[in-house]
């Protein structure tokens, strides 16, 4: 299949325990004919000396595209990289968006991708600590509302994103 009948997806990652999620998915889809993944890190928790010897341990190749956004408030960090991955879809846009976890970049990438009509997945949907209070908290539940397609890691998450109303058929498990 040439790379223009391809459906693109966008992988995204923040921090190291979201690339550890992201590597099975990576390895399962490379080979894909139907599909050309491109591998986004934020740089929301970003070490270069780390970056490169986990992406290693991970069978990952060198991200297709760097955000560059570092630290900062949680304001600062969400509005950092939607800026950033927003003009990094107007250059090349992707057919889906897979965002990882609960970490500011996963809301961020989420919103850029739902606002340019965009499909998004996201995997390890419908956790929740029931506590609000946690900024993480309210990164599960904005995501999880405007998401396309739930991946989620345990019948327990099933079942919130249920109770929350949300239709089954979005809901993998």
């Amino acid at each position: 299949m040439s790379d223009k009948n391809k459906i693109v997806v966008d992988l995204i990652a923040a921090a190291r325990p979201n690339f550890m999620k992201v590597a099975p998915l990576y390895h399962a889809l490379k080979d894909e004919d139907w599909c050309q993944l491109r591998l986004v890190h934020t740089g929301q928790h970003y070490d270069p000396n780390m970056s490169q010897a986990f992406f290693d341990d991970l069978g990952l190749p060198k991200p297709d595209r760097h955000l560059g956004v570092g630290s900062g408030s949680h304001a600062e960090q969400t509005a950092g990289v939607m800026v950033a991955y927003e003009q990094a879809c107007i250059e090349a846009r992707p057919d889906w968006v897979v965002v990882v976890g609960d970490v500011n970049s996963t809301i961020a990438c989420a919103l850029v991708a739902k606002k340019l009509h965009i499909k998004v997945a996201h995997l390890e949907a419908g956790l929740r600590s029931r506590d609000r209070a946690m900024p993480e908290e309210i990164n599960r539940i904005l995501t999880d509302s405007i998401a396309d397609l739930l991946w989620t890691p345990s019948s327990d998450g099933d079942d919130n994103l249920q109770a929350e109303g949300v239709a089954a058929e979005r809901i993998e498990l």
